[in-house]
């Protein structure tokens, strides 16, 4: 089978500070690079790096930033479907301090104009095992790729990021949702720091598995009806949490489709322990996509617990 990733590219411009900078105030960098980067990026690679047969559909610019990304992502065998927008590419500022914590600003750019889905594109999507998708596109190219998968046999998985508003009626109709704590309290329409659990109870109710990601404490994965697992963090001395989270989802993507695609809840344990992994590795290295480790880098790993 294959993934397909919709989604957004970024040019990540990533700052190393002593401190992510409060209102008004000014920090020195200590190191500065740009890497190539965007949630649909990353996770695209991270799922050809695991292993996963992948096509990425995305919005670029005509520019070099758009040129890097494209050479980089058909380097990691992707097939790409880019089309090339009007504006710019998109891009990132990252401030990441001495602990590995994150703070990002996003400018959209072109990936605000992947809209009306292509026939190839929706051939892609139809033929595919696992669809992946996140929310810096527009929600309207979202859900016309929701549409396209269900009525094939086409796994969705909704990365439901960055928080944003997702109508009910969408999230009724994918398979997995994956948010962190944050996220799925916002979906959920509760307060922060509101129990795992109860999110996980009220998420549910729309009919899908979730898996809810929570840092140092692991993940939550939960399907309709069953009582749902708790998967263990692995204890690693972080450097960089920038796109841990998209390392998670592309992993995660890859070992489902290898699972041919179940979503009963010992497959989507197993897909997300081996994502936990991945995530894991991501987050001693730096930059989002460089820190992303391949299928035999997260076996050896997991193999030396």
């Amino acid at each position: 089978m294959s993934v397909v990733v919709l989604g957004s590219a970024n040019l990540d411009l990533v700052y190393e500070v002593d401190r992510i900078p409060a209102p008004g105030e000014t920090v020195l960098s200590r190191g500065f690079e740009a890497f190539p980067g965007g949630k649909g990026n990353n996770q695209a690679i991270a799922a050809a790096r695991a292993g996963a047969d992948v096509s990425f559909i995305v919005a670029l610019g005509r520019d070099s930033a758009a040129d890097r990304l494209a050479e980089q992502a058909t380097g990691a065998g992707i097939h790409l479907l880019d089309r090339r927008a009007g504006a710019p590419t998109g891009s990132a500022i990252i401030f990441v301090d001495r602990r590995g914590e994150n703070s990002i600003v996003v400018n959209s750019g072109a990936n605000a104009e992947l809209v009306d889905l292509t026939a190839a594109e929706l051939r892609d999507i139809a033929s595919a095992g696992v669809l992946v998708l996140q929310l810096e596109t527009p929600i309207a190219t979202v859900e016309a790729a929701v549409r396209a998968a269900k009525a094939t046999d086409t796994a969705v998985v909704l990365n439901a990021a960055p928080s944003g508003a997702v109508p009910a009626e969408l999230l009724g109709q994918i398979d997995i949702l994956v948010v962190n704590e944050h996220e799925a309290a916002e979906l959920a329409g509760e307060p922060d720091g509101t129990g795992e659990r109860s999110l996980l109870s009220v998420l549910t109710g729309h009919g899908c598995a979730v898996i809810i990601t929570l840092g140092a404490d692991g993940a939550l994965v939960g399907v309709p009806g069953e009582s749902p697992v708790r998967v263990a963090a692995l204890k690693v001395d972080a450097k960089d949490t920038t796109g841990a989270g998209d390392a998670f989802v592309g992993a995660f993507a890859a070992a489902l489709d290898r699972a041919e695609r179940s979503a009963d809840l010992s497959a989507l344990v197993e897909a997300t322990e081996f994502a936990t992994a991945a995530a894991a590795l991501a987050v001693q290295r730096k930059g989002a996509v460089p820190s992303i480790p391949t299928l035999e880098e997260v076996r050896k790993f997991r193999e030396a617990l």
